[in-house]
């Protein structure tokens, strides 16, 4: 059976932040999918309570208004728990891909941190998301309250993707590979 390389191994352990954060959307997504099983009514009752407070002075005494934005509310609820479990898996994955390149370690580390912070970033945008648009009176307003969260970690995810992409082609296409050990 093959063992990984020491230096792989230090790799991994130079990629900490990344994978930690990595590993803690996992934790997030996994802990949402749990709240809904322990608390879903819950979590319906304070998202409509939200909107309730505000019937008057945000919906104009709107009740379809109100009971729309509750509703996609929720769904951001179960967006967010999708999004933590994709991009988790997906990060966990570039990274462990990246720990295997011959490449500098400032760039895993780089890459890996990007990762990792897109992959909490965007789910936790989601969640707050839900949390904030029954009081705003819609989604659209709680998106465009969290554009400084969504667009930063967004960003984060798709450009550590796009390098450990280019990362990963250029070694496999390099014409001097290096020599085994």
């Amino acid at each position: 059976m093959n063992t990984m390389k020491s230096e792989q191994i230090e790799s991994l352990r130079n990629m900490r932040i990344g994978i930690s954060l990595a590993l803690a959307t996992f934790v997030f997504g996994f802990g949402l999918g749990g709240l809904f099983g322990a608390a879903e009514d819950t979590i319906k009752s304070s998202l409509r309570t939200s909107a309730d407070n505000v019937m008057e002075s945000v919906y104009k005494g709107d009740q379809a208004k109100a009971n729309n934005t509750v509703s996609k509310s929720w769904s951001y609820y179960k967006r967010a728990h999708m999004h933590a479990g994709g991009m988790g898996a997906a990060a966990l994955s570039l990274m462990l891909l990246l720990a295997l390149l011959p490449v500098r370690e400032i760039f895993k580390v780089s890459v890996s941190t990007l990762l990792g912070i897109g992959a909490v970033g965007y789910p936790v945008f989601w969640l707050l998301a839900a949390i904030r648009a029954p009081s705003l009176g819609g989604t659209h307003a709680a998106k465009e309250s969290l554009a400084i969260l969504a667009i930063p970690s967004a960003g984060c995810f798709i450009l550590g993707a796009i390098l450990t992409l280019a990362l990963f082609l250029q070694f496999a296409f390099q014409k001097n590979i290096p020599p085994k050990n």
